[in-house]
């Protein structure tokens, strides 16, 4: 933003807070008779903030003076303007902020090529890179001080232990290392061998209720390894971070292990208001993440965009899109004190799903907004992508100004920041009906309504009651394979595996818990869910409760703030003692980061062909993303996750049957150990203080080349557009159905060692322990690209059976999708892919058209497709074309043999109907899915990035 000079179109709204005496464009100055006080006032207050962004970046060229008037006049304008938004600045987290920097020096190399300065390259806009992707669990259950049995619990047939509230000194572990059995430090002072006491002798000097730590290191032995590790994986992106915070300004890296990009961004990084060359005006960030929405909790209009898009935006292009319509989400009642807020998260999810919501702004408003903390709030922001929003905006009220008392804002920030809010009418009371705005439509919840639930056993939006999780999980198993089915047979259904662990016998059974994992970010990171879990897990101790210790129990913290009010409020070592342990800072279980489960486990499993479940706190849990091996996976509260993990089962009515039972033989329900909602709000306010955030404030200021590799976008850019082509003669590299999701078309887990992507590993001499995950080599365009379409889940219509295969159809072999590719672009064929509805839902990834894009794919014809990833495709130059409705490749008779024409016309339009023609005669009529003349301009250029490379070369 540059200080505006007297020719700005809209100098004459300048105005000067009374309050600190900052300038302020205040669109309350229009002397327009068409918008009096009156209707401006009711604008809703997510449009006005795109309103002061197009007043205050209107320049003529980008953005002009019409974009401002179709904004002020979004009653009329509301799904049909096309206006542009700059925001105030762009988050990246490191699975899609690595390659975007890689893009932005492949970007300078191109511009060098051309005999121009490459430094013209650079970021305008205000840009975080938070490194927090790339952290991966391979060691958990490490000698705990304060843990009668570290990893878990006793053997079945063995004694629980005492039942008080201070853990007695642990047992020998023999030979025992750092990290337990999973792994050890290289230090050899720590795998000394047992004292004669039978201790180890890290231990003997141990202070109760301290973890086992490291003498080398000073932190508990887990933590280490795991750290270590992430600093492993890192090393290029931590050389990488040091050259962007040099080469690039206005870039800020923050590196690993200080927290999730979500909450970095609410603890560290959220402003509310930015002020900028004696300016202030509001908060408001895009993100290269789908759940960047959480920030719209705070009053900060923010949502995910790919890296393509977030590219432009750094380098001073703003984005393009159409004004919005917003629902009104009016929240009523009271909320039940045993109601949670992911409780709440989820009941406004499947409301607003089944609302028929995609694509628009959803605002809150209400007498029930005041019910709900700033954290409550910023949870529920998080999941509007599952309800297919574009944001989910709470206006700031009188409760977030008091959620920032406790943070690092100073009283003289506050009063400046309220102040300007107030004078450009951004704030609000809930409880006045007068200030609501008008919204292009209204629906009503009703908070005391909603009851505890869980939602899976494969898609988010299939929420279940806890009290109706056995009936249900029973109905899963005898339905036919689909979006909840496994069809398993009646005569199977009560089979169980006996196994050995430890040299104890346990059984598996369908149902049967195998991962239990404690996220802390986005939808989990309201401090009364983690503490409520925490509370728990000390009842239950107390109790003489325990986890089995083959399960794969976890605690990843959003940040540093989450361990901090645990340990503060005295429930760490409680949580540590059931097995969960803090293993890190970052994206873990979620982006499928878990370690391999146990083999004994896993041959069990194999075995009985048993559907075992994972239950997580977090917010993704496609089938077979935390472990392939697990085909049932539930988001449920962190609270129910350790209920889950203790009953070891989700076959459990809470209500009627025990938990467990106490070495006394006392049976254990859950209302026993569950805390009233008054203690956890009193152990909230004792905890959660202003010095929480100092802390992160602290740590942010202290801290081979098959990681990253120069990709070959920009290769044959030209200076000139080139005209348009017709697609003549493609084959389609895959027949897919309904219900594609980014997991299937870029996979974010580990690299499977018969990959595509592990053999080319393997040609670098790497073995397959240091092969990591797909989102750690995302700065590769090698590995990426075999690593499209190489999900175990791909349903490709070609083969009948699930894999990462394809039919290339010329030879009719059977091939790794990256093979098939390969030959058809060495033959010089075209690619297509065909596709059903909802193509390209879930997170928000570039690859996930960068991939397809450097497969040779020219065009997706489906359904529908989720409106991120059609914007991604646009970004690469793949055409989005849509079937007519009613349509389909069934009903057309496609076979996906064929080979397959797209004609092109000289002039493209947006929403231009194409004609498709077969090499066995028929033709059809598809909609190109460019919905604006950017998308467009965008695709004739061949894509965004070499749109933005002609910028500079021009």
């Amino acid at each position: 933003f540059c200080f505006p000079s007297a020719e700005h179109p809209y100098s004459h709204l300048i105005d000067t807070l009374e309050h600190g005496g900052l300038k302020f464009f205040n669109p309350q100055k229009f002397n327009d008779p068409r918008y009096g006080e009156f209707r401006k006032d009711k604008l809703p207050l997510s449009i006005r903030v795109l309103l002061e962004a197009a007043v205050r970046n209107c320049d003529g060229f980008y953005t002009k003076e019409g974009d401002v008037q179709s904004i002020l006049d979004w009653q009329q304008q509301q799904n049909k303007a096309e206006v542009p938004f700059s925001p105030a600045r762009v988050l990246l987290q490191d699975f899609t902020g690595i390659p975007a920097m890689v893009d932005l020096a492949a970007m300078r190399d191109a511009v060098a090529k051309h005999g121009l300065d490459p430094s013209l390259v650079n970021p305008k806009c205000p840009t975080d890179l938070i490194v927090d992707h790339s952290l991966q669990i391979d060691y958990s259950k490490c000698a705990i001080q304060n843990a009668p049995n570290p990893g878990g619990g006793d053997g079945p047939n063995q004694s629980h232990g005492p039942s008080r509230s201070t853990p007695s000194r642990p047992p020998s572990r023999g030979g025992s290392q750092c990290g337990g059995q999973r792994g050890s430090c290289s230090k050899a002072a720590c795998n000394d061998p047992p004292s004669s006491s039978g201790q180890s002798p890290a231990s003997v000097q141990q202070i109760e209720n301290t973890p086992l730590l490291c003498p080398f290191h000073l932190k508990p032995v887990s933590e280490i390894r795991t750290v270590q590790n992430l600093y492993l994986t890192v090393a290029t992106l931590l050389s990488a971070k040091q050259w962007c915070s040099k080469a690039f300004k206005n870039v800020n890296v923050v590196p690993p292990d200080i927290g999730a990009v979500h909450q970095v961004n609410l603890e560290y990084l959220s402003r509310v208001v930015q002020i900028s060359n004696g300016f202030i005006y509001p908060d408001s960030v895009v993100g290269t993440d789908s759940h960047t929405t959480m920030i719209n909790g705070l009053g900060i209009l923010g949502w995910g965009v790919g890296g393509i898009e977030s590219e432009a935006v750094m380098l001073g292009q703003p984005l393009s899109l159409t004004l919005p319509q917003v629902v009104g989400c009016k929240l009523l009642g009271t909320i039940n004190p045993l109601t949670t807020s992911i409780d709440i998260v989820l009941g406004i999810t499947k409301h607003l799903r089944q609302a028929g919501i995609a694509g628009r702004f959803v605002e809150f408003f209400g007498p029930g907004v005041s019910q709900l903390s700033a954290p409550d709030r910023t949870t529920i922001a998080n999941m509007c992508p599952e309800y297919n929003a574009t944001v989910s905006f709470f206006p700031v009220d009188q409760v977030t100004l008091k959620h920032f008392k406790k943070t690092n804002f100073t009283q003289e920030k506050l009063e400046v920041l309220e102040s300007y809010l107030k004078a450009v009418k951004l704030f609000r009371s809930y409880e006045d009906p007068s200030e609501d705005p008008e919204y292009s439509e209204v629906i009503e919840i009703n908070l005391s309504s909603v009851v505890p639930y869980v939602s899976g056993p494969k898609r988010a939006q299939d929420r279940v009651a806890v009290s109706n999780m056995k009936e249900d999980f029973q109905s899963c198993l005898d339905e036919k394979v689909g979006f909840k089915g496994f069809n398993i047979s009646k005569e199977k259904q009560e089979t169980r595996v006996p196994f050995l662990h430890c040299g104890q016998k346990y059984e598996l059974a369908h149902g049967s818990v195998v991962i239990a994992a404690v996220i802390s970010c986005t939808n989990n990171c309201n401090p009364s869910v983690m503490l409520t879990a925490g509370l728990m897990a000390k009842k239950a101790v107390e109790a003489g409760l325990v986890v089995k210790p083959y399960i794969r129990t976890s605690l990843a913290p959003g940040s540093g703030m989450v361990t901090h009010y645990l340990s503060t409020s005295g429930v760490l070592p409680f949580l540590s003692q059931l097995g969960f342990e803090v293993i890190g800072y970052g994206c873990a279980t979620c982006v499928g980061n878990t370690a391999p489960l146990k083999e004994a486990v896993v041959d069990a499993i194999k075995q009985g062909d048993l559907v075992t479940c994972g239950v997580l706190s977090g917010n993704r849990h496609f089938e077979g993303r935390l472990c392939d091996c697990v085909r049932a996976n539930y988001l449920a509260s962190p609270p129910l996750v350790l209920a889950y993990a203790i009953a070891g089962t989700v076959g459990i009515d809470f209500e009627k049957e025990p938990l467990g039972v106490t070495p006394e033989g006392k049976e254990v329900y859950l209302c026993d150990i569950w805390p009233s909602r008054e203690e956890v709000q009193q152990t909230e306010e004792d905890t959660i203080i202003s010095s929480i955030f100092k802390d992160l404030r602290g740590r942010m200021e202290v801290r081979r080349r098959t990681f990253i590799t120069a990709p070959v976008f920009f290769h044959d850019c030209s200076k000139e557009v080139p005209p348009p082509q017709s697609i003549e003669n493609a084959h389609a590299l895959l027949f897919l159905g309904d219900k594609v999701t980014t997991d299937h078309i870029s996979p974010a887990g580990s690299i499977a060692r018969a990959s595509a992507a592990a053999k080319y590993l393997q040609s670098k001499r790497l073995a397959p322990r240091e092969f990591n995950s797909y989102g750690a080599r995302r700065g590769n365009d090698a590995v990426m690209t075999r690593g499209t379409f190489a999900s175990i889940k791909l349903q490709n219509r070609f083969i009948g059976k699930s894999g990462p295969k394809t039919l290339h159809i010329p030879s009719g072999q059977t091939l790794d999708v990256f093979e098939a590719a390969e030959r058809y672009q060495r033959d010089g064929i075209p690619l297509i892919i065909l596709a059903g509805k909802d193509y390209g839902s879930g997170n928000s990834r570039d690859w996930v058209a960068k991939g397809p894009y450097l497969l040779g794919v020219r065009a997706v014809i489906a359904e529908s497709f989720e409106k991120l990833h059609k914007n991604q495709l646009v970004g690469m130059g793949i055409m989005p074309l849509e079937f007519l409705p009613g349509q389909n490749a069934d009903s057309l008779e496609l076979s996906g043999k064929e080979k397959f024409t797209i004609t092109l016309p000289d002039t493209l339009s947006p929403r231009k109907q194409l004609t498709v023609t077969t090499s066995q005669g028929k033709s059809f009529i598809v909609t190109a899915l460019f919905d604006t003349e950017m998308d467009v301009t965008f695709f004739q250029h061949g894509g965004l990035l070499r749109f933005v490379a002609r910028t500079f070369l021009k």
